[in-house]
Parts: C-alpha cells; sequence; structure tokens
C-alpha cells in the first residue's frame, strides 16, 4: 500500500482542521482532523505516520502491518445514539457528503408538513396528508449511477446490519415508518429483503423503475410517498429523511460497535485487464490512491479515454495518484473519446448530471468546439453559483427550444448530461434538426456494455409499494 492521503474536505461545509502533526503515530480510527463549522470528524484509516499536512490533505505511510482493530469513537458511556453518529464521522455515502449526524437532528414527529405546491402537485389536494402518524425514513437503495452494484451487494451480503441501522436511524428521528426505495430490477436484493422485512411491519420496500435519476433524494420523495417537492424544500417538508444505504450500515457501525467512518464501498469497472465487468470493493480504507484500486481489478487494458470518480452521470475525470473519499462511489476507466475534429458543439446542461464545467472537459476531450451552451428548462438555480436543482427530477418536458437554438447556432453536433426522460425529449427533435446526438455517459455506456441513453424505453409507472 502505497501513502494514503486523507482529504480534509469530504462532507457539505468547511474542510476539516488538521488536530494531529507530522510525525505522529496513528492508529485505524485516531481522530486527525475535526469540523471548523458543518462537518464530520476525520479518523485515519489505516495504522502508519503522518508524513505530511497539506492545505488540502493529510498523508500517512502505512505500516507494514495492519491489524483489524480500530480506535473505537470517544463518547461517554451515557452517550446518545446521535451523539455516536455525529462522533463517527458519518456522511451522506452516496456522494452528496451531508453529515448525518446534521440530517438526523430532527424530530419528525414535531416536524410540520410542508406547503404542496400545486404547479408541481396538480394532482394533489392543498389539504393532502401522508399516511403516517410521525415521519418516515426513506432509504436510497436505488444504486442511481448505471453500471454500479456496491449498494446491492452489501443489500444481500449484510441485510441485518442495514436493518438494523434503519431502525437506529427510525429511534434517532422519532420516525414510525421506514421505506426502502430499490430498483425492481434487482431481483436477488429485492428476494433477500422481503425475506427479511417479514417480521418488521413498520418497514416496506417501494419498487422503482430502471431510469435515471430514481436515486435523486426529492425523487426518492416522490416515488416512495408521491409528493413533489420544490426546488427548496428538504425532504423534512414531506416529514421524511433520505438516508442512502451504505450511510444507514455506518450508522449501525458506530452504534454497534463504536466505529468511526474509515472506510467506502465502491465499484471500479471499464477497460480493465479480464473484462469490463463490475469490480466491488468492501470496506476500503479511505485515502487509497484511485491508481492502487485499478490495480486491483486488473489494471487498466490499453489505451483509455479518461478515469472518473464517481458515477458516469455525476462524476468528474481524475487521476491515478488521487484519493478516494467517504463519497466516493466509483471509479470507471472508459475507452477513448470519439474525435469530433473541430466541429461546432452545442452543450445541453442539465441538472441531472454534469456541469457545465464537466461538458465543457468532455467536448474538448472530444476535439470539438463549444459554440452554444443552453440549459434544460427544467434545471433551476435557487440562488447564483449554487448546484442546478431539476424541478420534477426524472419527469422532463420536451427540448424542442433548445435544439432550435442548437440548430440556429450552427452546431453540428450536441452532447447532452440529461436524465433518461429528458434524453428522450431530446431524441424527439433533435436528429430530425439534423443534430447528432452525444450523451456524457456515452464513452462509459460503450465501455461497460450498457445500453446508451437516448430514447427512453422503460415505463415510468413501474413503480410500486411492498408492504410486508
Amino acid at each position: 500500500m502505497g501513502n494514503v492521503q486523507i482529504l480534509l474536505r469530504q462532507h457539505v461545509g468547511a474542510p476539516c482542521a488538521p488536530c494531529v502533526e507530522v510525525g505522529a503515530d496513528v492508529k485505524k480510527g485516531t481522530l486527525i482532523a475535526t469540523p471548523t463549522g458543518l462537518g464530520a470528524n476525520i479518523f485515519s484509516s489505516v495504522y502508519g505516520k503522518v508524513v505530511e499536512i497539506k492545505d488540502d490533505r493529510i498523508v500517512i505511510e502505512p505500516a507494514a502491518e495492519q491489524p483489524d482493530e480500530f480506535v473505537p469513537i470517544d463518547v461517554p458511556e451515557d452517550a446518545s445514539k446521535l451523539d455516536m453518529v455525529k462522533a463517527a464521522g458519518i456522511v451522506g455515502m452516496g456522494g452528496a457528503g451531508f453529515p448525518t449526524g446534521v440530517k438526523l437532528s430532527i424530530d419528525l414527529a414535531e416536524t410540520p408538513m410542508g406547503e404542496i405546491d400545486p404547479e408541481i402537485n396538480p394532482e394533489l389536494p392543498a389539504d393532502f396528508k401522508l399516511d403516517c402518524e410521525r415521519g418516515y425514513i426513506l432509504i436510497n437503495a436505488a444504486e442511481c449511477e448505471p453500471g454500479l452494484e456496491h449498494n446491492i451487494r452489501q443489500i444481500e451480503e449484510q441485510t441485518d446490519k442495514v436493518i438494523r441501522g434503519v431502525k437506529y436511524c427510525m429511534e434517532i428521528t422519532n420516525a414510525d415508518k421506514a421505506i426502502f426505495a430499490i430498483k425492481k430490477k434487482n431481483q436477488k436484493a429485492v428476494k433477500i429483503l422481503d425475506a427479511a422485512l417479514k417480521d418488521e411491519p413498520a418497514i416496506s420496500m417501494h419498487l422503482l423503475p430502471d431510469i435515471y435519476p430514481m436515486g435523486e433524494e426529492r425523487a426518492v420523495v416522490r416515488e416512495c410517498l408521491g409528493v413533489n417537492l420544490t426546488t427548496t424544500q428538504l425532504p423534512s417538508a414531506a416529514k421524511s429523511v433520505v438516508v442512502n444505504l451504505e450511510t444507514a450500515a455506518k450508522v449501525a457501525e458506530a452504534i454497534d460497535e463504536k466505529k468511526p467512518c474509515i472506510t467506502k464501498n465502491l465499484t471500479v469497472r471499464g477497460k480493465l485487464v479480464g473484462g469490463n465487468a463490475a469490480h466491488v470493493f468492501m470496506d476500503v480504507p479511505v485515502g487509497v490512491s484511485v491508481g492502487e484500486l485499478i490495480e486491483k481489478a486488473g489494471g487498466i487494458d490499453g489505451a483509455y479515454g479518461e478515469i472518473i470518480m464517481g458515477g458516469a452521470f455525476t462524476g468528474k475525470a481524475t487521476e491515478m495518484e488521487e484519493p478516494i473519499t467517504k463519497t466516493t462511489g466509483a471509479i470507471l476507466v472508459t475507452m477513448e473519446f470519439p474525435d469530433l475534429h473541430g466541429a461546432n458543439v452545442g452543450l445541453l446542461v442539465c441538472a441531472c448530471g454534469g456541469n457545465e464545467d464537466r461538458m465543457r472537459d468532455i467536448a474538448a476531450k472530444m476535439n470539438g468546439k463549444v459554440v452554444s451552451v443552453c440549459r434544460c428548462k427544467q434545471a433551476i438555480e435557487n440562488k447564483p453559483g449554487a448546484p442546478l436543482k431539476c424541478l420534477r427530477p426524472g419527469n422532463c418536458p420536451g427540448q424542442v427550444k433548445n435544439n432550435l437554438q442548437f440548430k440556429k447556432d450552427k452546431c453540428e453536433y450536441i452532447i447532452i448530461g440529461n436524465c433518461s426522460d429528458c434524453s428522450n425529449t431530446v431524441m424527439a427533435s433533435g436528429p430530425k434538426m439534423g443534430l447528432k446526438v452525444f450523451h456524457q455517459t456515452d464513452h462509459v455506456m460503450r465501455t461497460i456494455g450498457h445500453a446508451l441513453y437516448r430514447t427512453l424505453r422503460v415505463s415510468k409507472q413501474v413503480s410500486q409499494d411492498i408492504d410486508f
């Protein structure tokens, strides 16, 4: 194992401040950085010595021997379950990185239902009430990004731990019900959950269609509870808290074992020696390099396009020496990019995919000249510079106006980063105007043998509730 680099910002909020010095000996679970504002504790994920502290990271040289034992979180004997979650430094492990201790610091029994926006909820009465007295924990088990498999693997192999974590989340927030949001296609995991929930009357499943982005937080609320939240409303407006599946398992570890958040589950996949099948790695020490995990998966097979940290939609290009964090879900090695030979390109920026910088990065790697940039009309900027939010994630209007603009701007190609339904609406008019369409995920989908995001062929109406 090479040096472990532990970033000081692995969460929403401000970077943490180091609380160790160069030369310090550390163990798995040694507290090495603490929040300076909104944030979460950061721990060493290995036994070793601190060899460098930079502005953005702490570098640790691992010891030759790496015992399984870890330093338990430092909490009083009478610490509450919420205090344990906070002390363990758990964040949203699905990629969002919001501190879980803050997210669970809500009493859903005392939280009023938010206002229903009639414009985006025309089918709901203004006095709509949820079928729940106190509130819901919604478990995001959608494994939203295509090609990833580690969340589903955890359901299959660590079902009891995940359910314990869900129960703890319910207890902490005073929720009286929980719902697993999982795609119907994951039949093995669904059957395992089915059996495990037979004696859990307060916990149910909701089966999702296999379209992107069913794992977006407000999409989970809509699919499970039937409520469309506005772009500024949190799930608490629907008396709910959305918790990623892996995050729930970390909550169980913190409470049952007093284990700090020092490892990550992830999928490594793509143009690798041995084929493009998914390599699932569980409990990888935070701070291990991208290159080490790629080598563990077989190594890169010849020339490649780029390495992505994260999913095909929301990930970004990375380098071999960069470290994984608490929020890293995947490492994807892609095939080489097509060459557009300087042709004019339009970018359709969507809240569900890469931002404009990421889209421009892809266009440059394809040797395209960006001459036009449009935004999906449902992509809302709540405040200047903030990430875009989709008005109705996964349920998109037509894109004729944007395609007409691309045509007017003399684009030969357009690169889109849209959800399944939005891509569908692009394809309804773009090709008829002579626009050649690339999706920002094409090079990934082709590499892993996944269908391209073009015309939607899966019904959006296959969602259903399963109660046990």
